[in-house]
């Protein structure tokens, strides 16, 4: 069953939003070896677990927000049943994967 396994943080301003999530959440953020700025974040569950991981970079619109990433055995046949509310095609991810940023039925933002 898909599910997610990323989030991404648009951030104003980078340093204020590590800062921010670390302090409040004792999350660790690193950043990335990306020929853009990109911070890796680490969560832990209240048992020490290893939780979902996440990233924080550069907001790229005003009205961007959190998104969510799925995981999903097909990218191109679940970007097919998406229908027209890709708003960013599939694009590579060097070293990672692939990735199509969707909008759904409520108007809220998600990547595959």
């Amino acid at each position: 069953m898909p599910s997610i396994t990323h989030f991404e943080i648009p951030a104003d301003d980078i340093k204020r939003a590590q800062k921010f999530y670390s302090t409040l959440f004792g999350w660790e953020i690193e950043k990335t070896q990306r020929p853009f700025e990109y911070y890796m974040i680490s969560t832990t569950d209240q048992d020490s677990q290893p939780g979902l991981g996440g990233g924080i970079m550069e907001r790229q619109h005003p009205q961007q927000q959190i998104t969510n990433y799925i995981e999903v055995s097909s990218i191109d046949e679940t970007a097919a049943k998406v229908g027209g509310q890709i708003v960013v095609e599939k694009t590579e991810v060097p070293d990672m994967g692939f990735f199509v940023a969707c909008v759904d039925t409520e108007n809220n933002a998600f990547a595959l």
